[in-house]
């Protein structure tokens, strides 16, 4: 994806929360339900830029983050349940999704 400023694979970290993760999936632009915006994404990002699927470091959980509230961050392995079913292995500052493993 051209317009992406991050992609999968790559660990971020979340401007106003503070969470380290690992991005796992990327949508061109918001998918989520406009329900979903309109109770969770409280400081309005676009719609019309990319949106990030991100497995949060030390937690169970996955977060649906717009692309402006994510910046770059020193890598570091994430702890998460769902890593090893993402990606093959961590190699050079960033995880090797499964499906690009040769």
């Amino acid at each position: 994806m051209k317009d992406a400023h991050f992609s999968i694979g790559e660990v971020v970290r979340h401007r106003m929360f503070g969470y380290h993760g690992v991005i796992c999936d990327v949508d061109p632009v918001f998918m989520a339900p406009g329900e979903w915006y309109e109770r969770v994404a409280k400081s309005r990002p676009p719609k019309d830029r990319p949106w990030y699927h991100v497995l949060v470091d030390g937690q169970p959980a996955q977060t649906y983050v717009a692309e402006r509230n994510l910046e770059p961050c020193e890598s570091r392995p994430i702890r998460h349940p769902l890593v090893d079913q993402y990606f093959a292995e961590y190699k050079g500052g960033r995880y090797v999704p499964r499906h690009l493993k040769t």
